[in-house]
């Protein structure tokens, strides 16, 4: 394979947006385990920033975040590893990450970084990688990176992989509230009861086909929050402090604990965090919806 490096010495630096979960239907269970998803995901304006310098050889990764590694373990490690053993290239990395994004909170940090890496090194070499290509990559890494990769806001079926684009969305203002602790994700799947769960598949298909837009707050709902609210009531009682607070709509995002709560002005969502910043039980984070804008 062809392919163009440029200098070793340049820096190449991109952010990385964290992702919530405007909907999340857990549809069945998979002979491996795996559970299938219908799911509408949305980039958010809370961003890990990466530095990436290519080098002669070798992976090195450095973060300054405790509950973060720094070798193989890493999704973002693995991902350079994977773009660089596609390429069969000898050349190597050096990623350094300036986390934002709180760690095993349902926002999909992780799978965000590895998504960075491998669209950053795909623009260093001249992209000899299609999108396609890169998505395969990212899946063999994490159900959501190939999503990243996609970076735009999309329907995700299957166990996350079968992504299909939504423009329809509303521009939304966020109020985050992130815990000071983390949930595993495989430990709420491993616990989820199929039958308790009450999310009806979002009926999407009109406004995807026809380009209209999409009313999310009809369909706010997360089957995950079953298992994780039971484990950790705060979180309803969050989302009841966001309603209280002028959100118009408050969910978990993925299997959480992150909550959030829809404004439809910045003014608003501004008041809000103003109110709930005076509690200690949460760190709190403004953003945004990234949607795409007609016209």
């Amino acid at each position: 394979m062809k392919f163009r490096s440029q200098p070793l010495a340049e820096e190449i630096r991109i952010l990385a947006p964290a992702k919530i979960n405007l909907f999340l239907h857990v549809t069945g269970r998979r002979p491996d385990g795996y559970h299938e998803l219908y799911s509408l995901m949305c980039p958010v304006t809370l961003f890990d920033t990466l530095v990436l310098r290519v080098q002669k050889r070798g992976i090195q990764l450095t973060c300054h975040h405790p509950g973060i590694p720094s070798d193989e373990t890493n999704l973002a490690w693995r991902a350079a590893a994977c773009f660089l053993d596609n390429l069969k290239t000898r050349e190597g990395v050096h990623i350094s990450i300036e986390k934002r994004i709180p760690v095993a909170a349902g926002l999909g940090g992780g799978s965000s970084d590895a998504a960075a890496v491998l669209n950053a090194l795909n623009r260093h070499y001249g992209r000899p990688f299609s999108s396609g290509e890169l998505m395969e990559m990212g899946l063999s890494l994490g159900a959501d990176v190939p999503f990243f990769i996609l970076g735009r806001p999309a329907i995700a079926e299957g166990v996350g992989e079968r992504l299909t684009i939504c423009e329809g969305l509303r521009r939304f203002f966020l109020v985050l509230a992130a815990f000071p602790f983390g949930v595993s994700t495989a430990d709420v799947y491993k616990n989820l009861n199929l039958g308790l769960t009450n999310c009806k598949k979002a009926n999407t298909s009109f406004a995807l086909e026809n380009g209209q837009d999409f009313d999310i707050l009809r369909y706010l709902c997360n089957d995950l929050e079953t298992v994780t609210i039971r484990r950790f009531p705060e979180i309803e009682a969050t989302k009841t402090a966001l309603m209280n607070h002028g959100s118009v709509g408050a969910l978990m995002s993925g299997s959480g604990p992150t909550v959030f709560g829809l404004f439809e002005t910045a003014g608003k969502r501004d008041s809000a965090m103003h109110l709930l910043s005076t509690s200690t039980k949460w760190t709190l984070y403004a953003a945004e919806l990234l949607v795409q804008t007609k016209g």
